[in-house]
Formats: structure tokens, sequence, C-alpha cells
């Protein structure tokens, strides 16, 4: 059973419906008893990377979460679940990560930055399908080519201290990491369970992750 854990945030039920598409059974659930018993968790996350620290340390989620990929058990992180594996972020100020993964998260150059900084204005947020391009091939990525187009909504990107955590890498006028790969754990900046078949298809393959 995959559970998906609540922390009073996010894209809870789109993404259990993705799992239910792909032919897994999937709860969304805060309650601990659950979380340890599932074969599989998933950290899905829209909003605030402050706010969503907040809630997963007031209902206490933080110890499970590190227990489950401290035991192996496979664990998926999508979008700001991807971003709050890491150190910590930009996001309105300098805010602690669970510190799972090093590395910064980072806002895109856009509207605010000077006009004296060498890199492209973009448009922040980045929405809308972008390609990916595989470095390294992640078994939820199994079945994936490069050059296929996942959805994406974000201001916000992950710089690993590490660079070879990184499996998918993406353009947005700069080259951003938009999946990592880390021994039981994966989590991508994208949203599977909004890139239709192929979005699918990495539900599908993480679920049958062991």
């Amino acid at each position: 059973m995959i559970a998906i854990i609540d922390y009073g945030m996010g894209n809870l039920r789109s993404v259990q419906k993705a799992f239910e598409a792909a032919g897994h059974q999937a709860v969304v659930t805060r309650e601990r008893r659950i979380l340890n018993d599932a074969s599989h968790l998933v950290l899905p996350g829209v909003g605030a990377f402050a706010d969503c620290m907040a809630n997963l340390e007031q209902y206490g989620l933080i110890e499970p979460i590190r227990a489950a990929i401290a035991r192996g058990k496979p664990f998926l992180g999508i979008c700001l679940g991807l971003q709050l594996l890491f150190t910590e972020s930009e996001e309105f100020g300098l805010h602690k990560g669970l510190d799972l993964v090093p590395g910064r998260v980072k806002r895109f150059p856009g509207g605010l930055a000077p006009a004296r900084v060498p890199v492209p204005r973009l448009k922040v947020p980045h929405m809308g399908w972008n390609a990916l391009t595989i470095t390294r091939e992640a078994p939820p990525l199994r079945g994936v080519e490069t050059g296929a187009h996942f959805y994406f909504v974000h201001s916000y990107y992950v710089e690993p201290s590490d660079p070879s955590v990184a499996c998918t890498m993406t353009e947005y006028g700069i080259p951003f990491v938009s999946s990592i790969w880390r021994d039981n754990v994966f989590a991508c900046q994208f949203h599977p369970e909004k890139s239709q078949t192929v979005g699918l298809r990495i539900v599908r393959n993480f679920g049958a992750w062991r």
C-alpha cells in the first residue's frame, strides 16, 4: 500500500487518483501507524516552503519520513516534496528543510533579478510543459525517454551539493535539476500526476519499485 503524506497542504487527491489509475492502492494519511506499515511513501507539495515545513513539524511527520527513508522504504517527493528534502530554501528568507539531501532551493532569475545579473530574465513561475534530459535512469524513469515532456509549475529549483544525485535536467533559461535519485529516494520537480500517459508511467514504476 502506498501512503500519501497528508500535512494539510498540496494536491493530495489528484496524486491518489493517479496511483489508483496506475493500478496501485493508495491512501492519504498522517496516521503514524499507516505510514509505518505502508510499503511506499509519497510527499506531494504545493505552497510555501516554510509553511509546509511548519505543518510537517506540527503533525509530527518529520520523524516518520526520516525513519522510512532510513529503513530503505521507496520514497517519492513531488514538486515542493522534492524541495523539502534539501538543506534549506531561499523562498521568502532562508528556511531549513529536512536536510536529507544536501543543497539549497533557489529562485529562478526572473523579473525580480537585477538587470545587471548576466542570466536570462525569465517569466516566473515556470509553468507548463517542458522536456527532460535523462542523465541517470532511476527505476521510476524506466521506459521514459529523453525529450519526454512533463508538467511543471514552480518558481524555485533545487541545487544539490552533490551533482551526481541528479537524474534529469530541464532547461528554462538556465539548466536546472528536475529530478533526483539516491538509494530509495526519487523526487521530481515536475508533476507526474498531471503529466498524462508518461506521468502515469512514473507513478506505475514507483509503485512497483522494491
